[in-house]
């Protein structure tokens, strides 16, 4: 069984920087792309960074130039570097991968993790 497992939210002040993770776990023949999403109270859920296995990249416009996505195929993990962090980028965070398993291939997300930015 897949599970993809976030961490690394938390508060931090605007202007900060934070680090999150996201840890794939279980039989996994391929990770296909991976990415991150978020969603804040009362918006639905956004794209905000993705990577493919051939690390093509894509940004949400209101992140390019302070977030970078990369990925550790040997740990399936993928990262997600915040930095220059903003009041509109309080969410939570939430993984999501293209993953080709013993189960065939499958589509997960992750729980999330709570990011907080404040004045």
């Amino acid at each position: 069984q897949v599970q993809l497992v976030e961490s690394g939210g938390g508060l931090v002040q605007a202007g900060g920087s934070l680090r999150l993770s996201c840890t794939a776990s279980g039989t996994i023949y391929r990770i296909n792309a991976i990415g991150w999403y978020r969603q804040a109270p009362g918006n639905e859920r956004e794209l905000v960074a993705t990577i493919t296995s051939s690390r093509n990249i894509n940004y949400a416009d209101s992140v390019k130039g302070r977030f970078t996505i990369s990925r550790d195929n040997a740990k399936n993990t993928a990262f997600l570097q915040m930095n220059s962090l903003k009041l509109e980028d309080t969410a939570v965070y939430y993984c999501n991968a293209d993953i080709i398993s013993i189960g065939g291939r499958t589509n997960y997300w992750g729980r999330g993790t709570q990011v907080t930015v404040s004045s």
